[in-house]
């Protein structure tokens, strides 16, 4: 990673540190293998006192896995989170996303589900969404045989997991779907905005780069990205009314800061309950350095209260 013309926050120097360079010439394959072992570098082993069970859950047409955080002295029927890991829609997997999902599941003492979708760009725009939406649903008709509480579901997810968040949060809306108690958006944003000036200003030298996203966001729609659709684009929606309780939590040194700022910025337009939050001096993936760092572990613990508070 180049050196940054600004002065990160030191807890982001482990993020620094475990990163290695990303070569255009990389496979998929290998760009999947890169990223693996740069989350296995900063993961921790959940602590024992969760029971941690895999399985698969019926979506449309598509059986979809997923791994369940139990808190063991969580009484039941218990709140429950959906989480949607990040990766540029493209990269992650249940291990990758371990620590940060056990994480929420010990912080909130509710169970966690979080959700193996399907990956750009073998099975592009709506495949994974649909993924994360069965989830939801599967949570609130029949978790209860698990003993998931169905009227007290939160969702959330960090990068191409939180997009994923707001598009959710938009289709059961739309739907009628399942009630989400509120959802947490984690450096993250729900669409592209024009003249974004953190994409200029952080596009290279702070992990995650203007170029990189955008080549995300081309895998995600290689037809073209349908920015008429509100719940493949929440944040161009025409009514963005009636969402659940939001957090918005971006990081200062990110170039798809802005685009989570707009978003924050038109649901309290549209009077919705809207928390916003920026990470000082941190850059994109900021959760994954709260083993080592203060400030980044106060980061994700606002998080935790922000999702417990509207599941009381």
């Amino acid at each position: 990673m180049p050196p940054a013309p600004r002065q990160l926050h030191p807890d982001m120097q482990v993020l620094v540190d475990a990163r290695t360079p990303v070569s255009a010439n990389l496979t998929v394959e290998e760009q999947r293998d890169n990223w693996n072992a740069y989350a296995a570098r900063l993961n921790r082993p959940h602590p024992e006192t969760l029971e941690v069970t895999d399985r698969h859950v019926q979506g449309a047409g598509h059986e979809v896995q997923i791994r369940i955080y139990r808190p063991k002295a969580a009484s039941r029927p218990t709140p429950c989170m959906i989480y949607m890991h990040g990766g540029g829609f493209m990269l992650g997997d249940l291990d990758s996303s371990d620590s940060i999902a056990w994480g929420f599941a010990v912080g909130m003492n509710a169970i966690v589900i979080s959700v193996d979708y399907r990956l750009t760009p073998e099975h592009p725009w709506p495949a994974g969404f649909d993924d994360c939406y069965a989830v939801l649903e599967w949570a609130a008709s029949q978790g209860s045989a698990i003993g998931i509480d169905p009227e007290r579901i939160v969702i959330g997810g960090d990068s191409a997991g939180g997009r994923f968040s707001a598009c959710v949060s938009q289709k059961s809306r739309d739907m009628g779907g399942p009630r989400i108690r509120a959802q947490a958006v984690i450096y993250g944003n729900a669409g592209s905005i024009e003249n974004a000036g953190s994409m200029t200003e952080f596009a290279e030298g702070y992990g995650l780069t203007a170029a990189r996203s955008r080549d995300f966001s081309q895998k995600l729609f290689p037809h073209g990205a349908p920015v008429d659709d509100p719940h493949a684009f929440p944040i161009n929606a025409k009514d963005l009314s009636g969402l659940p309780p939001t957090l918005v939590h971006v990081a200062e040194y990110d170039p798809i800061r802005d685009a989570g700022r707009a978003y924050a910025a038109r649901l309290i337009l549209a009077g919705n309950d809207v928390v916003f939050r920026e990470a000082r001096g941190m850059i994109h993936g900021f959760m994954r350095a709260r083993f080592v760092g203060t400030q980044a572990a106060a980061e994700f613990d606002y998080i935790c209260k922000f999702l417990s508070h509207h599941l009381a």
